[in-house]
């Protein structure tokens, strides 16, 4: 039993280390940059029809209308800095 317990314990630790250092640094902006990636990608449209496999118009259309959108939320902020002098 106790050792056991020391062996949970020891696994318990090295999971804490794990997720301490996932979330710090490098790897937590390399993440951020994948989960950008994946969503200007359209990957969670991957899989989305009804036979499990990939429609290419709901994949285009998902991408097309993802970076449209980035463009107007870029274009809106490049407005407001003119608008208040900045620019």
């Amino acid at each position: 039993m106790n050792e056991q317990e020391r062996e949970r314990e020891a696994r318990e630790a090295l999971e804490r280390v794990r997720r301490d250092t996932e979330s710090v640094g490098s790897s937590a902006l390399a993440r951020m940059g994948r989960q950008a990636q994946d969503h200007f990608g359209g990957r969670d449209a991957v899989g989305a029809a009804e036979d499990g496999r990939t429609d290419p118009v709901e994949l285009w259309g998902r991408r097309i209308g993802r970076t449209l959108s980035l463009v107007g939320v870029i274009l809106l902020g490049l407005w407001l800095l003119i608008q208040l002098g900045i620019l």
